[in-house]
C-alpha cells in the first residue's frame, strides 16, 4: 500500500470498469515533467513506503532542473520483467540455486518466487545451419531442440516451480518484437490499480519497446533477478535530452536510414545514463513500427532509454495486433487523464536538446564493426576501399610495401583496393573468385527490423522484382530470412512474396536472433577454408542491430548494419565493391544491366501490400496460445519439485557457487593487496569481447572442457546456450577472437601473460586466473573508454568475478556493464579525469594495490580510493559506485547475497 502522502489516490472509470490510479498533477511541477519522468513519478507515488521511497523522493522528481547533474537516487519499481533465454536461463538457474541457499540458511525455499510477472522468450538458441533450403526452417529447429534439450527442460521446470513465470517456447520469435506484438500492456493492470506497464529486461534492446510509450531499458541478468523478487532498481533521476522531429522521410529511405542517422547523432552528442525522448510535430508522422526500430537502437547510441509518448498511433498499433477493446480504451483513457498523452503544441523541458529534419534522411549502411559509423549508401564502396585496408595484410594494399615486390610481381592492389582474388568451386560445379570485400553473408534479421513490415515488405518486393529480371544472388553468399514473429510469415504468403525470397535463397530459417547474435551458423565448407587460408577480408551485410568485431561469424571480419531491402541488394551485387548505387547489381536474361534504382520499390507499392496484405488476425492467431509451444515442446518431460535436481553429469546447466559459504551476515570489505592485471584493454571493450559469445573454439579452453566431458565437437554448440554451465562460461570469458590483451602484445584472442611462472609466459587467460586464484593473488582488469559497452551481459561481469578479478580500472563505463560489476562484487573504479593507463605509465606487468576500500564498512562510500603499484606509480582512482544501493550490493559481496539476506530477514 502507498503512504499516499500528496493524497494521489483517485478512480479512473473506463465504460463498466474501475481502476484505482494514483494522479500526477497532486505532485507541484509534474505538468511540464518530460512523458518518461511523468512515469517514474507514478511509479513512486504508487510505491511511497516511507522507507526506501518517501515524500522527498517525490518532492525531488517534480522539481526536477533539467539542468542539473544527476545525484537524487530514487527506487524504481519496474511492472514486470522479461527475458530472453541466452540470458534468462543464468536468471533461472540462480533462482534455483537460491532457493537451495535459503533452505540451507534455515528459510523456505518458497520465498524465492517472481513478485512480479517474468516472461521469457526462448529466440537466442537456434541457428542457420541450414540455408537456401525449402527444409531449412524444420532442419534448423530439429538441431535446436537436440542441441538444448537440457536448457528447455530446465525451463519447463521453472514454467511450473515459480509463480508469476511464462516461458514461450521456441520457434515463435524474437523476444523484443513478440513483446511490442503481444506481451507489453502500454497501461498494466493488477490487483485493482491502473499504472504505466514499465519493465527492465535481460536483454540492453528491450527498450524496442519504448515505441509504444512503454518505459524500460536493458539490466543484467543479476539486476533482472533482484527485481523479479521485488526488489526497485536503484537509479539516479536522469538528465533527458529532447529530441524533436519535423518533415517525413523522403521517398526512397527508410527506418533503417532514419535509426542510423539517429545513432550517429547522438552517439556524438553523448547520451549515455540519459533518457531520450522524441517530441514534436515530427512524431505523428513516425509509424509505430519505425518508433520501435528506433527504441530498439537506444544501446547503440548509449542512452539507457528512447521513448516516444502514447499518442493515436500508439492505439492504432495496439488494436492492429489484437489488443482487447478495453484495453484500447484503458491506455486513451488512462494516458489523457496523466498527461501522458502526447500533445505537439506542449513542449516539455528537457536537459539537452537535438533536432531532425526527416526529409534530410538518406540511404545510409554502417560499419564495419560500430552501429554509429554510418556511411551514406552512395560513399559506400569508396569508404570499403579505405577502410578494407586495416583488415588485410600489408602485401595487400600498404603502399610503403610495395617496394619489396619483385619486378616481375604486382602489387596485390586493383583500382587501389586491395585485392587477392581466389578460384573457388561450390559442391554443384561453380566456379568463382572470392575476394577481399565479398559479401559471404546477407541476412535479414534481428527484431530491430523484421518487425517493421514496411522494410520487410519493400525487402520482398525487391527480390519480386529481380527475381522478374532474371537476377540470382552470388554463389558465395549465404543468404538468411530469421523474423522476429510468425506475423512476418503469414503476410509474406498472403502477398503472394514468399516465393521469391526463396528463389534468391532467403528461405525461412528460423524464428529468431540469429546472425545478428552470432549465430549465422558456418559458411560453406569451400568459402570458410578460402577465406581462411587465404586471410579474405569478406563481409556481412544483415539488418541487426550489432555489428561489432568476430559478432557475427568467426571467418568475417567486416561487418555492415543495412535495411533488409539493401540485405536482399548486397546479395545480388556480392561484394562491397560495387557502388550499388551507380553500378549494376547484375544482368537480367537479355544481359542488360540492372540498377538498384530498377528494382527498389516506390513506397506507394509498399503502402499497397501493406494495407491488404497484415491484418489483425494475423496477429491474434498467432498470439492465440503463445505460451504452449509445439508438439515438441509439450512432450518434453518435466522436472517437479520446488528445488531443482541438478544433474551432475549435464554440461548446460549446473548450480553455480555464487552462494558456497555464504554466512547470513556479510563480512567486512577489504582493500586489495599485491593484484596482478589479467588484462590490459583498449578503448571500446565492449561485452562481446568480455562474455563468453559464439562459437567454441575445439582447441579452446572451454571446447577442451566439453571433450573432457565427452562432448563431441559438432555437439559444442555456442557459448550462449550454455550460459545455464558455469564451467564453460568462466573458461570463455575473455576469449573472444578479437580481443586484443596489451599485456600479450601480438596476441588476438583470450590470452595474456602469467607472471605466477617465471618470465611471465604467454598463456590463456583462463589458465593464468586458474594458477593466480590456485597462488592465492587477486586480479584487475586496466581499460580504456566506454568498457563494457554492448549487450547487457551478465555474463561478463560473472565471469570476471568468478575468474578472480577483485576490480577494472577503466577510463570510462557503459552503464549496465558498470552495474554489473557491482552486483557480482566486481569494483568498478575510474582512472582520474584526463589520465589513462598509458599516460600514467602502467604497463600491465605492475602488482597493484588499492586502499580506502574499507571505508564502505562506515556506511561512507569513498569518493576515491589510493592505488599504488610495485613500481612506484601511484593515483588516486574514482570509485563508481554511485548510489547508497550499489553500495549495500558490494558490502554484501553482490546483489544477489544481498537479497537473499535481505528475505532471510523478514
Amino acid at each position: 500500500m502507498s503512504a499516499n502522502s500528496f493524497d494521489a489516490r483517485a478512480t479512473l472509470s473506463v465504460g463498466d470498469e474501475s481502476y484505482e490510479i494514483f494522479k500526477l498533477d497532486k505532485v507541484e511541477g509534474s505538468k511540464n515533467l518530460p512523458y518518461s519522468l511523468k512515469v517514474l513519478l507514478e511509479n513512486l507515488l504508487r510505491t511511497e513506503d516511507g522507507a526506501n521511497i518517501t515524500a522527498d523522493h517525490i518532492r525531488a522528481l517534480g522539481n526536477w532542473d533539467p539542468k542539473a547533474q544527476p545525484n537524487q537516487e530514487i527506487q524504481f519499481t519496474p511492472a514486470r520483467v522479461i527475458m530472453q533465454d541466452f540470458t534468462g536461463v543464468p536468471c533461472v538457474v540462480d533462482l534455483a540455486t537460491m532457493r537451495e541457499a535459503v533452505k540451507e540458511l534455515g528459510g523456505d525455499p518458497e520465498r524465492i518466487n517472481p513478485l512480479a510477472p517474468a516472461e521469457l522468450v526462448i529466440d537466442h538458441s537456434v541457428i542457420a545451419d541450414v540455408f537456401g533450403a525449402p527444409d531449412a526452417f524444420v532442419k534448423n529447429v530439429e538441431l535446436e531442440y537436440g542441441r538444448n534439450k537440457e536448457r528447455y527442460q530446465f525451463l519447463r521446470w521453472g514454467q511450473t516451480a515459480f509463480d508469476e513465470f511464462k516461458v514461450v517456447p521456441p520457434g515463435t520469435g524474437i523476444v523484443h518484437q513478440v513483446n511490442i506484438e503481444h506481451l507489453a500492456r502500454t497501461v498494466m493492470v493488477r490487483n485493482g490499480q491502473a499504472y504505466p506497464d514499465t519493465l527492465v529486461g535481460t536483454d540492453s534492446h528491450t527498450t524496442m519497446v519504448n515505441g509504444l510509450g512503454v518505459l524500460g531499458w536493458g539490466v543484467g541478468g543479476i539486476e533482472a533477478e533482484a527485481a523479479m523478487l521485488g526488489q526497485p532498481v536503484s537509479m539516479l533521476i536522469p538528465r533527458v535530452v529532447g529530441f524533436k522531429l519535423t518533415g517525413q522521410l523522403p521517398t526512397g529511405t527508410t527506418a533503417t536510414d532514419l535509426v542510423l542517422t539517429i545513432t550517429e547523432m547522438l552517439r556524438k552528442h553523448g547520451v549515455v545514463g540519459k533518457f531520450v525522448e522524441f517530441y514534436g510535430d515530427g512524431v505523428g508522422a513516425v509509424p509505430l513500427a519505425n518508433r520501435a526500430t528506433i527504441g530498439n537502437m537506444s544501446p547503440e547510441f548509449g542512452s539507457t532509454a528512447a521513448i516516444f509518448p502514447i499518442d493515436r498511433e500508439t492505439l492504432n498499433y495496439l488494436e492492429l495486433t489484437g489488443r482487447p477493446e478495453q484495453q484500447l480504451k484503458l491506455v486513451e483513457a488512462y494516458a489523457k487523464e496523466q498527461g501522458l498523452w502526447h500533445d505537439p503544441s506542449h513542449e516539455p523541458v528537457y536537459s539537452e536538446y537535438l533536432e531532425l529534419d526527416l526529409s534530410t534522411v538518406v540511404p545510409s549502411i554502417a560499419g564495419p564493426k560500430r552501429p554509429q559509423d554510418r556511411i551514406v549508401l552512395a560513399d559506400a564502396k569508396q569508404q570499403f576501399s579505405q577502410d578494407v585496408r586495416n583488415y588485410v595484410s600489408d602485401v595487400d594494399g600498404d603502399e610503403a610495401s610495395k617496394e619489396s615486390f619483385p619486378a616481375s610481381d604486382a602489387p596485390a592492389v586493383s583500382n587501389g583496393v586491395p585485392s587477392k582474388k581466389v578460384k573457388v568451386t561450390s559442391p554443384d560445379g561453380v566456379e568463382y573468385d572470392l575476394d577481399h570485400g565479398a559479401v559471404a553473408v546477407a541476412a535479414i534479421t534481428s527484431c530491430t527490423n523484421t518487425s517493421n513490415p514496411y522494410v520487410m515488405i519493400g525487402a520482398a518486393l525487391l527480390a519480386k522484382k529481380a527475381v522478374e529480371k532474371g537476377l540470382t544472388r552470388k554463389p558465395w553468399v549465404k543468404t538468411t530470412l530469421a523474423p522476429g514473429s510468425q506475423v512476418v510469415m503469414d503476410y509474406y504468403d498472403r502477398a503472394g512474396l514468399t516465393p521469391y525470397l526463396d528463389k534468391l535463397g532467403f528461405n525461412l530459417v528460423g524464428y529468431g536472433c540469429t546472425t545478428c547474435i552470432g549465430n549465422s551458423g558456418p559458411l560453406p565448407e569451400e568459402v570458410s577454408q578460402a577465406v581462411n587460408e587465404n586471410d579474405l577480408a569478406v563481409v556481412s551485410v544483415l539488418s541487426g542491430n550489432r555489428n561489432f568485431e568476430g559478432r557475427i561469424n568467426p571467418d568475417v571480419k567486416m561487418n555492415y548494419l543495412a535495411s533488409p531491402p539493401l540485405v536482399v541488394a548486397y546479395a545480388l551485387a556480392g561484394t562491397m565493391k560495387t557502388d550499388i548505387t551507380r553500378e549494376p547489381l547484375g544482368t537480367d536474361t537479355d544481359g542488360n544491366p540492372v540498377y538498384l534504382k530498377d528494382v527498389w520499390p516506390s513506397e506507394q507499392e509498399v503502402q499497397e501490400v501493406v494495407s491488404s496484405a497484415i491484418g489483425q488476425t494475423m496477429f491474434t492467431k498467432s498470439y492465440a496460445d503463445v505460451f504452449a509451444g509445439d508438439a515438441q515442446w509439450q512432450a518434453l518431460p518435466v522436472p517437479t519439485g520446488n528445488t531443482f535436481e541438478w544433474d551432475g553429469e549435464s554440461t548446460y546447466v549446473r548450480k553455480p557457487p555464487y552462494f558456497e559459504g555464504m554466512p547470513a551476515e556479510p563480512t567486512a570489505v577489504e582493500d586489495i593487496a599485491d593484484a596482478r592485471v589479467l588484462a590490459k584493454l583498449g578503448d571500446s571493450v565492449t561485452t562481446d569481447h568480455i562474455s563468453p559469445a559464439g562459437a567454441i573454439k575445439a582447441d579452446s579452453p572451454a571446447g577442451k572442457y566439453l571433450t573432457d566431458h565427452g562432448i563431441a565437437r559438432r555437439d559444442f554448440n555456442s557459448y550462449g546456450s550454455r550460459r545455464g554451465n558455469h564451467e564453460v562460461m568462466i573458461r570463455g570469458t575473455f576469449a573472444n577472437i578479437r580481443l586484443r590483451n596489451q599485456i600479450a602484445p601480438g596476441t588476438e584472442g583470450g590470452y595474456t601473460r602469467d607472471f605466477t611462472q617465471e618470465g611471465g609466459p604467454v598463456s590463456f587467460i583462463y589458465d593464468a586466473a586458474e594458477n593466480y586464484q590456485a597462488a592465492g593473488v587477486p586480479l584487475v582488469i586496466l581499460a580504456g573508454k566506454e568498457y563494457g559497452s554492448g549487450s547487457s551481459r551478465d555474463w561478463a561481469a560473472k565471469g570476471t568475478k568468478l575468474l578472480g578479478v577483485r576490480a577494472v580500472i577503466a577510463e570510462s563505463y557503459e552503464r549496465i556493464h558498470r552495474s554489473n560489476l557491482i552486483g557480482m562484487g566486481v569494483l568498478p573504479l575510474q582512472f582520474p579525469e584526463g589520465r589513462t593507463a598509458d599516460s600514467l605509465g602502467l604497463t600491465g606487468e605492475e602488482a597493484f594495490s588499492i586502499s580506502g576500500v574499507t571505508e564502505l564498512n562506515e556506511g561512507r562510500t569513498p569518493a576515491t580510493v589510493k592505488v599504488t603499484t610495485d613500481s612506484g606509480k601511484e593515483f588516486d582512482a574514482v570509485v563508481r559506485i554511485d548510489t547508497p544501493g550499489e553500495a549495500d550490493y558490494y558490502r554484501n559481496g553482490g546483489i544477489l547475497q544481498y537479497v537473499l539476506r535481505s528475505l532471510l530477514r523478514k
